[in-house]
């Protein structure tokens, strides 16, 4: 197992995560980022929003299978898997 191809799959999967929650944010809720962030946490929302966030990762791990790199997109997974239980703890 290539663990580089494992972190990039990884790192992959945070910045999708990253930029669905970015786009949810801005478009929906027409907030900035950071301020988006903080008031869905005091509303106590930031766990759906992670979850909009992820669909994100769901495209970009279909695109990882599509293209044949198997282990990328086991780090999209592993990615999905810290981000759910860091948003258990928040």
């Amino acid at each position: 197992m290539n663990k580089t191809d494992l972190l990039i799959g990884f790192i992959i999967g945070i910045l999708a995560s990253l930029l669905g929650m970015f786009l949810y944010i801005t478009l929906v809720v027409h907030s900035g980022f950071m301020a988006g962030i903080q008031s869905m946490k005091n509303e106590g929302h930031l766990g759906k929003i992670v979850t909009l966030g992820s669909i994100m990762d769901l495209i970009a791990f279909g695109i990882l299978l599509k293209m044949n790199k198997e282990i990328m997109a086991r780090g999209v997974v592993l990615a999905v898997i810290m981000l759910t239980i860091v948003t258990l703890f928040l």
